[in-house]
């Protein structure tokens, strides 16, 4: 099955236009795949902070331990 992509209208500061538009210029690429990059960069640092997050919770003295072995069986 083919990927659709899907269009969505952003307004952009004039700094932010700016840097995009430097950072688009300087990868040779088109801005809207720049940002779209750029997004889907800022989503992997969302997506850690989440799972950050997580083990954070989890991790206490009276946590338990899974070894590696049996974690990956």
């Amino acid at each position: 099955m083919p990927t659709t992509k899907r269009r969505i209208n952003i307004s952009l500061s004039p700094d932010l236009e700016r840097a995009l538009t430097t950072l688009a210029r300087r990868d040779d690429m088109p801005e809207a795949t720049k940002a779209a990059d750029l997004l889907r960069i800022a989503l992997e640092i969302e997506e850690d902070q989440v799972w950050d997050a997580i083990a954070s919770r989890r991790d206490t003295k009276s946590a338990r331990f899974v070894s590696h072995k049996k974690a990956w069986a």
